[in-house]
């Protein structure tokens, strides 16, 4: 069964009934404000970041209550384009992106490259990566593991995940990951594979890394704020919010917001910024 995350923020009303004072001022009614609901799907490794910032926007926009929905970026752009969603959260932008549609830019992300915490390495290069997971190295001796160890065990991400999309532009190219991949439906169940396979080696969002597993550098860097931030961590990529090219006011206010001096510092809790 896929994956799938769900948050909802927001007051499920609006208060329906205000003090006259508050109704009419110099003896014209005041207009009670429309409540607002927002749709937001798209990439697992965005939700909890969505759900972080919807909920500050949320504070100081009490009419709007925002759904946030993490089901894949493929499953957000078609949310949009069927008009079932808002915003798409794309944590890889197609290249035959519509022109109907506009990307912001709200964050960029690191691939972090995960293996048990038993495991004796603690870096690969990045052809050490394609090696690994096109299935040419089958040992974690070719890597600097110990012998003891069991052959690898390559996990990867199901078809339509942003992350998967990511990681084999960065990583593999032109090469395919191994057929004996294990599947997993979302980036929790990556890591909690790997947590249980002293043999294992995967990839997920930094944003999701739990202590669970151990994140090996590639090409000497850790995925941080920083090294995301300025491009150093050489699987970083940007994460971003797609919306109608004229999207309606409050959508057009959220992406403001993230986009904030505030919007950022959530940003930057897990992610790297980009303001």
């Amino acid at each position: 069964m896929r994956g799938s995350l769900r948050y909802v923020v927001g007051l499920s009303l609006l208060v329906l009934f205000l003090p006259i004072s508050l109704l009419v001022a110099c003896g014209e009614p005041v207009a009670t404000p429309e409540p607002v609901f927002m749709q937001v799907a798209g990439s697992m490794s965005m939700a909890q970041l969505a759900n972080d910032l919807a909920v500050a926007f949320v504070a100081q926009t009490p009419t709007v209550s925002i759904d946030v929905i993490g089901q894949g970026t493929q499953f957000g752009l078609d949310e949009l384009v069927a008009g079932r969603a808002d915003i798409a959260l794309v944590s890889w932008l197609p290249d035959d992106l519509d022109e109907q549609w506009r990307a912001t830019v709200v964050a960029r992300d690191g691939v972090a490259i995960i293996v048990n915490r038993s495991n004796s390495i603690d870096g690969v290069g990045l052809l050490q990566l394609q090696d690994l997971f096109s299935g040419r190295s089958h040992e974690w001796t070719g890597v600097g593991g110990a012998k003891s160890q069991d052959e690898v065990q390559v996990v990867s991400r199901e078809e339509g995940s942003g992350t998967r999309l990511a990681f084999e532009t960065l990583v593999m190219g032109e090469k395919g990951v191994t057929p004996l991949a294990v599947v997993a439906p979302s980036s929790e169940a990556v890591i909690e594979y790997v947590a249980t396979h002293e043999a294992a080696i995967g990839y997920v969002s930094m944003g999701v890394v739990t202590p669970a597993v151990k994140v090996l550098s590639v090409e000497g860097e850790l995925p941080t704020a920083q090294t995301v931030r300025d491009g150093s961590y050489p699987l970083s990529h940007e994460l971003w919010f797609v919306t109608a090219q004229s999207p309606e006011a409050a959508v057009r206010s959220f992406l403001r917001f993230a986009q904030s001096p505030a919007g950022q510092q959530i940003v930057g809790r897990n992610f790297g910024r980009v303001r």
